[in-house]
Parts: structure tokens; sequence; C-alpha cells
């Protein structure tokens, strides 16, 4: 892990004066105000995110002189409101949020976005701080075509993490979180005690959401759910059924009663009350731990990098971003906002405030964040390492929600007991024909 002093130095390279001299020289001659008395619609999945820039428009619009129309909706709502305006060529928005974990195949396929490399090049309308080598690797992944289009530029990047409570680790004797799955499992079993209440390992189980958990164990075995052209589903081969097997018995000896029915916002309460000793989950769930109204793990709570798995180290990443659709009716003021929401401050606020964790590199480098933050070392640390070895945790093809039922009901019916093997290939049978069908049309 990288260590405070190397975070703290980074920190204050980043905040040096002669940077900020010249930092302040180059915003002072960038014209924001260029498409004064403007209007440009902006339509968002509800988010602390969302909530974040609603709050702050206000800076926006004086900044620019650009009048904002702001809806933030449910992801569920959100969507599929997105692809029916998409669909008719007469979009009501000039901004989106796109979760591109779910939806990077359907905006490629679809042409859904304007090219965003042609506005990054254009000094006119570009900030010289929009500064794009500071998104990390794994999102400029996602956000980029294979054909090298941006469609978006990135402003949140969930990561899987371990969350432990230290007090019970420390009772059996462990100083730190487990390193592998070997000793995942291992800690798991010695943490377990029943007759106490309190159990080693604590999961997603319910149909669609576990897919997400199983995914990033899958990570470990250096293989994901379908092969990278997006064609095959590798969801029945030996590395699929061996990590099954280490799910189903994590889950079934060493989780709380009831946990097939966990999504996140149970085991979250689980590890809050003090039940659960590691429970492996995204990053963004970190605030609530913290709050003391709410938290009995508030001085107990520790952040770590998922373990190595047999073959592989990496963190399940799912990552939004913010582009401009292909017929949206105001770009440029559109691209001025973008620049804004996802820029160096905007970004460095989400981290403050704990509104998520930002695609941007330099806030987790930056001295007063880390200093006034109610988040300990650890967690800047986890994160920072984490961002390093993230990987995406879903497949990229258009019918994911189909994707996650299918598999997500074969991995419920293995939690419960059921053969992995026949389990995975009677799912894989099944939804392969869907992926066929999807890469058909």
């Amino acid at each position: 892990m990288i260590r405070r002093r190397q975070v703290l130095k980074a920190g204050a390279v980043a905040l040096a004066a002669p940077a900020l001299v010249e930092r302040a020289n180059a915003q002072s001659q960038f014209d924001w105000k260029q498409f004064k008395g403007q209007s440009i619609e902006v339509n968002f999945q509800l988010s602390p995110r969302a909530d974040l820039i609603k709050r702050n428009l206000p800076k926006f619009e004086e900044l620019t002189g650009i009048r904002v129309g702001f809806e933030s909706i449910p992801e569920q709502q959100q969507r599929p409101k997105v692809a029916m305006e998409m669909a008719t060529g007469h979009p009501s928005f000039d901004v989106v949020n796109v979760g591109m974990h779910v939806q990077k195949r359907l905006v490629e396929r679809a042409n859904w976005m304007d090219d965003l490399r042609p506005y990054i090049a254009d000094k006119t309308i570009s900030n010289p701080d929009l500064d794009m080598a500071d998104f990390s690797p794994a999102s400029m992944q996602v956000a980029t075509a294979p054909d090298g289009k941006i469609n978006v530029i990135p402003n949140n990047q969930d990561l899987f993490i371990i969350f432990y409570n230290k007090a019970l680790l420390a009772e059996k004797g462990f100083n730190a979180a487990p390193k592998t799955y070997d000793e995942m499992m291992s800690m798991a079993h010695a943490l377990t005690d029943p007759k106490k209440g309190v159990y080693g390992f604590v999961g997603r189980g319910l149909k669609n959401a576990n897919v997400v958990l199983y995914d990033n164990i899958l990570l470990g075995w250096d293989q994901e759910t379908v092969t990278p052209d997006g064609k095959k589903l590798l969801t029945d081969t030996p590395e699929a059924i061996e990590a099954a097997s280490w799910y189903q018995k994590i889950m079934r000896e060493y989780g709380p009663p009831g946990n097939i029915g966990f999504n996140w916002n149970e085991c979250q309460t689980t590890f809050m009350q003090g039940r659960g000793a590691m429970w492996w989950d995204g990053i963004g769930f970190s605030a609530p731990l913290l709050d003391k109204t709410k938290s009995k793990v508030v001085d107990k709570v520790g952040f770590a990098v998922v373990p190595a798995g047999p073959k592989a180290q990496h963190s399940a990443t799912f990552i939004e971003g913010i582009g401009i659709p292909a017929q949206a009716k105001n770009k440029k003021p559109a691209w001025l906002f973008i620049q804004w929401a996802a820029g160096k401050d905007m970004l460095t606020e989400v981290l403050r405030s704990g509104s998520g964790t930002p695609a941007r590199l330099s806030p987790y480098a930056r001295e007063d964040v880390i200093a006034n933050s109610s988040f300990p070392k650890e967690w800047f640390e986890t994160t920072i390492t984490s961002l390093k070895i993230a990987r995406s945790g879903l497949p990229v093809i258009v019918p994911v929600t189909e994707f996650r039922d299918t598999i997500g009901a074969a991995l419920t019916s293995i939690i419960g007991g059921a053969e992995p093997a026949p389990e995975l290939k009677k799912a894989t049978e099944a939804f392969q024909p869907v992926l066929d069908k999807s890469n058909q049309a």
C-alpha cells in the first residue's frame, strides 16, 4: 500500500505555489463566459454526486452565465428514459449522466454520444486545467470505444474493497485484513461464532445483486464473465466453477442466516451492527459506517484492498460518466458544464464530502482533503491502490440486466447448496442465445 508520506508528498507537489500560479494564469486566459446567456438541460442519475452538483449550480451559472435546467431521477427510471429519448433522435437534454458499467456497449452501438476528442483538442473551448491524464486508466478505458472515440468524461469510479471490524479480528489474533483468498477463508472460519451472533463474512446473495460480488471473486482467477469481444460467455469454465465454489463455501459456512436474500443494504446493516467481521462491497458505502448516529463500529472499521486470488488481484470497478448526446442542441455550452462538473475542484469536493470516489487521481493526493476528511488515511491508501488494480466488474454487453438476472439466479441456487458446475452450465446455456441475438442486432 502507498504510505502516508507518499500521499502527502504527492499532495504537497500538487499544491506547490508555482503550480498554483501557473494554473491561475492559465485559468484567467480561458473564457468561461463565451456562451453567456445560453441555456442547457442536464439529466443525471439520482445520487450524492447529482445532489452535490445541484447545490453548486449557482456557482457554475455565475462562472459562465449559462442557465442550467437540472433533472436527477433514480437510475431505474433514468436509464429507460434516456434510452427512449436517444432512440427518438430528439433528446430533451444537452448533457447526460451514463452508468457506463451497464450501458457502455449500448452507447457505442447506438452511437448515442458526440465524440469528445474534437472538444478536448479545441483550446478555445477546453479549459487548460482539463488534464485528461488525471483520469484513472480504468475509467478512460470504459469511456473510450474500441475505435478510440471518447463517449464520456468519467466522473465517478466505484471500487470494491474489504470493510473489516478491527476489534473482531484482534480478538482472534489478526492484526490486518486478509491478503489472499485462502487467508480470507481461514479467517472467516476463525471469526464465525453463531452463539454470539457474529459471522466471518458478509456479502450479497440476492439474485441479480450477487453477480457483482461473484464477478469480483472471479477476477481473482484472472477471468471475466464474457470474452473481450462480448460474444461468448465464460461462466461455465473451470475457473468460473472454482470461483463459484469459493463463493458458496464462504457464504454458506461463514455468513449470517438469510444472506441468500442480502443486497448491499442488508450487508451494510449487518456490518454496522458489529455482527460481520469482513464485508466485501463498494467503497461508496463507506460514509454510513463512520456515522455515529447509525453505526456501532465507527471506531472499529478498517478499509482494505480486496485480497489476491489464485491468479490475480483486481478490484471490481463500476464507472459512470458525463457526455453530450449526438443530437443535443447546445453542445458547446454543454461541454463547459462537463468540464466544470468533472473538473478537479468539483471532483475534489465529491471526495471531501463523501459523495463518491472520483475517477480523477489528483483529489486523493490533496493534503488538505486528507487532513480534514472524516475518512482515515487507510481509506485513502486503499482507494489509491484499488484504482491501480481496477478492472470492470460487469461484462461489456447490451443485455446486462438479463445477464445479471440469469447468472444471479444460478448463484442464488449455488449459495442455497446446489452444485456449482451444473447450475452454471444451465445458466450459460440459457443466456448464450440471448447474447447471440443481441450481438446480431
